[in-house]
């Protein structure tokens, strides 16, 4: 990464983050809500970190990009960090879910490969 690059997470991310942490059907150790909020507040703290939410137009963005895209069940959730990312101009993603290749405004590279 670049010195004045931006890490950026939607909200949405954090909070599924938070869900599945200190989900005791998921770890046999879960985190506690204190030590996952923990995580979150360091990374809050990194300089070139930033915490994404929906602001004014957000429902219009989303409604454009879902018009081109089938949207329903699993990929509710996917269209709306998709529509929060375009929102504040992101372009690039880095995740290994191959849904988000549906939206083409995005450049999506996969870390895992």
């Amino acid at each position: 990464m670049q010195q004045e690059d931006l890490f950026c997470l939607g909200w949405p991310t954090v909070m599924s983050y938070l869900r599945i942490a200190t989900h005791p059907s998921v770890f046999d150790r879960p985190l506690t809500p204190g030590e996952a909020m923990a995580n979150i507040e360091t990374l809050q703290n990194l300089p070139h970190t930033r915490f994404l939410a929906e602001e004014e137009g957000f429902w219009n963005i989303y409604r454009e990009l879902t018009a081109k895209v089938l949207t329903r069940g699993n990929l509710v959730p996917d269209a709306h960090l998709a529509a929060l990312l375009r929102q504040h101009g992101v372009k690039k993603l880095y995740t290994h879910d191959r849904d988000f290749l549906k939206f083409p405004f995005l450049d999506v590279s996969d870390p895992l490969v």
